[in-house]
């Protein structure tokens, strides 16, 4: 899988809303997936601050494509739970999230995901999803 096959399957499968981000998916692998959205006036609130509902959707979406790197193929995954730490406020110019797999079973797919902000490189949130493999 390559990061312009995920982005193709990202524009052509994902909720308009999602895609409303503008979220690029820059790399790509069983290892897992990173992707980036910029900072913009629509995502933050008051004081320029990225709200958590972006930075949840970001998490979410970038752990989706760890499942897909991890499986190698599109496969349908639903999220069962999808937990957010936000460890400070994030501002800068550009969201990035680095998610990878834990575990993969055939009902079940474990993840994990570490946001940081650019420039500065620091982590502004955690997360943690499991996701169901409605076809197995």
């Amino acid at each position: 899988m390559t990061p312009e096959k995920a982005q193709a399957i990202l524009d052509e499968n994902f909720a308009p809303w999602v895609r409303a981000l503008d979220p690029r998916v820059t790399k790509i692998s069983s290892a897992g997936a990173v992707l980036e959205i910029p900072i913009t006036d629509q995502i933050t609130r008051m004081g320029d601050i990225v709200s958590g509902q972006t930075m949840a959707t970001l998490a979410d979406t970038a752990m989706v494509f760890a499942c897909i790197g991890d499986l190698g193929t599109l496969e349908p995954v639903a999220t069962v739970t999808l937990d957010t730490q936000f460890l400070r406020p994030g501002s800068g110019r550009m969201l990035r999230a680095e998610a990878s797999v834990t575990r993969t079973g055939k009902a079940m797919i474990f993840t994990r995901c570490v946001l940081t902000t650019w420039p500065g490189g620091k982590d502004v949130a955690h997360a943690t999803a499991t996701f169901a493999r409605p076809t197995k």
